[in-house]
């Protein structure tokens, strides 16, 4: 009863209908992203669900059970501009695929409740703001520090939200669908090397790194370039550039983790000065919070040598931090299970990427999450690809999983 090759259909029915040779375009709170959702609405015809919006504008799919208590499996159909045919919109096609399996199988009636939920604007491309729709869910939700944010055309999202039928000073109301969750599953695709690395299709993930992100200012003494000695400069770049290096061997002692200096701005920023001041930012991820500080407190220090080793001084600010979720261990053993199940073997390794299972965790409903291979290693692009062979399998592992966790459900 289970189609995993409907699901690459529909998945290459979507790329039609919302990409073209640049990649993807189901950014939230768009035309496109609403036309996908009204296409995958209609998909919904023929099953006994219920469907509604709930008050982030989260798509919940109900398939009422013999009992309340709920398996709840998850994604998001928005994308990045220029995103890929997969991120995000393969794990809403493949839960659906599991739904209508469930649904056909025990007569539109399962012996747990299922629901399949599309979460609103997960990427946070147009606002900046991910996870917006799952955190509202969560109760995470930063409404006063979100609704002014403005996209490059000077929208504000409060605004974008409003037309698209959703009130950001009821997103507490979305916590209401909480009720009687007892797990959570998502699939997604891996967005990097690993499982392409060791030839494996699917990995079971233990959790989302934590993340520690912060603006760091080094400050020199702006001078000519043609008349200061090198031994006479206090040059903040080069400080700055130290550090940009030195990271990668702290980050490397551990082995998941990763530290990324991802943005340096120079001032005065012109050929024939020495910079005077040097704003940089590093972000720091693990899923152990012990290496997480660790990391953070050798990269401040390293940061303080190189600036004395300068003659300039050195600033740090925080800019945003998560906390290390892990997921749930039963279910993990039941993920890897499937996995090994449908693919022979299976491989545990944490999600850098942040995904909206990091909220449902948060919420304290135990959940887990699925990687299937990235070709390339590459998401975010128009060049992110999955093996078709690969994409059915991890609709077939999906689906294991849901049976296991079903059956679980029950016992608790």
């Amino acid at each position: 009863m289970l189609n995993p090759k409907r699901t690459v259909a529909e998945l290459k029915e979507l790329r039609d209908l919302t990409a073209d040779e640049n990649g993807a375009w189901r950014v939230a709170w768009t035309d496109t992203w609403l036309e996908a959702r009204k296409w995958f609405n209609n998909k919904l015809a023929d099953l006994p669900v219920e469907q509604h919006y709930d008050a982030a504008g989260n798509n919940w799919i109900t398939l009422q059970g013999q009992s309340e208590k709920a398996l709840l499996i998850g994604g998001h159909l928005d994308s990045v501009p220029g995103g890929g045919w997969l991120d995000g919109c393969l794990n809403v096609l493949a839960g659906l695929e599991v739904l209508r399996r469930i649904a056909r199988e025990y007569g539109g009636k399962p012996p747990v409740t299922v629901r399949l939920v599309d979460w609103a604007d997960e990427e946070g491309a147009r606002f900046g703001r991910s996870l917006l729709g799952s955190s509202a869910f969560a109760g995470n939700h930063t409404i006063e520090a979100d609704r002014g944010r403005t996209d490059k055309d000077g929208i504000r999202l409060e605004d974008a939200l409003r037309r698209c039928g959703v009130e950001i000073d009821r997103f507490p109301e979305a916590q209401q669908e909480q009720k009687n969750a007892a797990a959570y599953l998502e699939l997604h695709i891996e967005q990097g090397p690993v499982l392409l690395d060791k030839g494996l299709p699917l990995g079971v993930v233990l959790g989302t790194k934590g993340v520690e992100r912060h603006a760091i200012t080094f400050y020199g003494q702006e001078a000519h370039s043609g008349s200061t000695p090198m031994n006479r400069r206090k040059d903040a770049l080069a400080a700055a550039a130290k550090l940009a290096l030195e990271i990668r061997p702290i980050a490397m002692k551990h082995p998941d983790a990763v530290c990324t200096m991802g943005s340096v701005k120079t001032y005065p920023g012109i050929v024939t000065a020495v910079v005077g001041r040097c704003e940089c930012t590093l972000d720091q991820r693990d899923l152990d919070a012990g290496v997480l500080a660790q990391m953070y407190r050798e990269a401040r220090e390293a940061s303080e040598r190189f600036a004395q080793e300068e003659n300039c001084t050195v600033e740090w600010s925080h800019i945003w931090s998560i906390e290390p979720i892990p997921f749930h261990p039963q279910l993990i053993e039941f993920c890897d299970e499937a996995i090994r199940e449908v693919a022979g073997v299976s491989h545990r390794m944490p999600s850098g990427p942040l995904h909206d299972a990091a909220e449902v965790a948060r919420a304290g409903i135990p959940t887990v999450m699925m990687f299937v291979q990235s070709l390339h290693g590459i998401s975010h692009n128009k060049i992110e690809d999955t093996r078709e062979e690969h994409i059915e399998q991890s609709v077939q592992a999906l689906d294991r999983l849901a049976d296991k966790t079903m059956r679980w459900i029950l016992e608790q």
